[in-house]
């Protein structure tokens, strides 16, 4: 087999999200990474990844064609930015294209936790989806988010054709027409990847979703799964953790209700202004559950948030190693304090500031991503909550003065057929998920076909198989991520057929391949 060598990489920054918690309303959310600044990111590079920053002029609207004259060219069109790796080895003309559809958030923080890709191939290029960071339409952030006409481009739809059109210009400015793409993706951008190969599949010739939970709209999957993993993982760690998390519910609230209660929590979680509801704690909390079940890695990171290995077992050893006369909530806040605050040096929490850097997500949530999430009664650690569209309709109505359309994205890209489209429409997707990501009870877990095919990590997190290789890896690991490049050579070896030796093999970091 080929392995990757060389390559020119594409990562497209798209929209990454993560489940809320609201009892009242639950607008699912993909992790994005912590804007912060770390040794070694800058403008050129991050660690031992060098890029170049480059403009793309990209219509604003690929949908439809105003009569000649009647189009402001200042409005139709905006400059989205994309960088281009740095170093030799791509074979030029004809050589391999790796796209990779990522994350929102700083475009440098995503290709720092790209690992794969950058390991597999010296050359990368990066996209940042419109609306995130400095590809604003409109020319400023303030009017591309002004109201529902200017965000009215904000879609999937256009994301896809942004990287159909972009990717177009890139191989003829390569003089690479005959180069074959290869899509890579996370969570949202995982989606992506997969759909852009059903939807543009004379643009590349396969693709990796990564936690990619594409069977997570409608009734495709119990809508109570997601927080049903996310319990299960704490469950798993400790049953008298998830037992204080499932008790702490009432007691919260009870005390919010109290005379100076408000005030009560906020000191004893240490906030940074009083609580104006009990709400605004209960989500902040959640968030943290919901992150830290997806972020479960077996080795130390720095992706959302500085966190040990392993964080949710560091979450629980702190809430049950605290004196037995210690409160519920003084417990609970012993236990997120390792993922708010893990380094220590945060003095209080501002609740109204967001690490994650939420951008356009809620539109997207109110329009077409509209990803059911219920509290289930039983297994759950979180009080019984049963999805209300009529409610979530009413929230976007008046956040937005929009009204969601929960069947679009299963016209679209399929629904409760998805199976039958992959099987007969479909081919080269991998689709990977890590049983302790909560996002994978909407992925796909079992093979499709010969080429649609899925791999599973039982002890596996959020897309864990695209983070930069560490010394620490597990050996299991490691064999996914070779099980990964040798399916992907398979893809670029039937391509090329006889011309296969426009690449050469490689070896990733912590793997045995030579």
């Amino acid at each position: 087999m080929h392995p990757l060598r060389l390559l020119v990489l594409v990562l497209v920054l798209v929209l990454g999200l993560f489940p809320a918690a609201a009892w009242s309303l639950a607008r699912p959310r993909f992790p994005v990474p912590h804007p912060r600044t770390l040794p070694g990111l800058g403008a050129n590079g991050v660690g031992d990844y060098e890029y170049d920053t480059r403009y793309f002029r990209q219509r604003l609207d690929h949908f439809s064609f105003p009569g000649v004259g009647d189009e402001d060219e200042a409005a139709a069109f905006f400059q989205q930015r994309y960088l281009v790796g740095r170093g030799g080895g791509w074979a030029g003309p004809g050589g391999p294209i790796f796209f990779y559809c990522g994350n929102e958030g700083d475009i440098a923080w995503f290709a720092a936790n790209s690992g794969l890709v950058w390991e597999a191939a010296p050359r990368f290029a990066a996209l940042v989806h419109r609306y995130y960071g400095e590809s604003m339409p409109f020319g400023s952030k303030a009017k591309a988010y002004n109201d529902s006409k200017s965000m009215a481009y904000l879609t999937a739809e256009q994301a896809l054709a942004d990287f159909a059109v972009l990717l177009t210009d890139l191989k003829k400015n390569l003089s690479a027409e005959s180069s074959p793409v290869v899509l890579f993706g996370g969570s949202y951008g995982g989606m992506l990847a997969a759909w852009m190969r059903l939807k543009y599949p004379h643009i590349a010739v396969g693709a990796l979703a990564s936690s990619a939970p594409i069977l997570q709209f409608e009734d495709i999957v119990p809508s109570t799964i997601f927080y049903d993993l996310v319990s299960d993982d704490f469950r798993r760690e400790s049953l008298s953790c998830f037992l204080t998390i499932k008790d702490s519910w009432k007691v919260l609230y009870d005390q919010g209700n109290e005379q100076d209660g408000l005030l009560k929590l906020s000191k004893t979680f240490h906030l940074c202004e009083t609580l104006k509801t009990s709400d605004d704690l209960s989500n902040w909390l959640n968030s943290a559950y919901s992150y830290l079940a997806m972020v479960d890695y077996p080795i130390p990171s720095d992706f959302l948030m500085p966190l040990p290995a392993n964080p949710i077992k560091e979450v629980c050893r702190n809430m049950d190693s605290q004196p037995e006369d210690t409160s519920t909530l003084e417990r609970i806040y012993a236990g997120v304090n390792v993922y708010y605050n893990y380094t220590g040096t945060v003095g209080c929490f501002d609740l109204n500031d967001d690490p994650h850097g939420m951008g356009g997500w809620d539109w997207q949530a109110c329009t077409e991503m509209v990803m059911p999430m219920s509290y289930s009664e039983d297994r759950s650690m979180y009080p019984p909550y049963k999805f209300d569209y009529a409610s979530y309709a009413e929230d976007c109505i008046k956040s937005y003065g929009v009204r969601p359309r929960p069947h679009w994205i299963t016209t679209e890209f399929g629904g409760h057929n998805i199976t039958t489209v992959l099987e007969k429409f479909g081919s080269n997707i991998i689709f990977f998920n890590g049983l302790l990501d909560p996002w994978s009870g909407g992925g796909v877990l079992k093979n499709i076909s010969e080429s649609v095919i899925a791999i599973v990590a039982p002890l596996g997190a959020h897309h864990i198989d695209l983070r930069p290789a560490t010394p620490e890896d597990p050996d299991w690991l490691v064999s996914l991520r070779e099980s990964e490049l040798k399916i992907i050579c398979g893809w670029l070896s039937d391509y090329y057929g006889a011309r296969g030796a426009l690449f050469q093999p490689v070896a990733v970091k912590g793997s045995s391949a030579s």
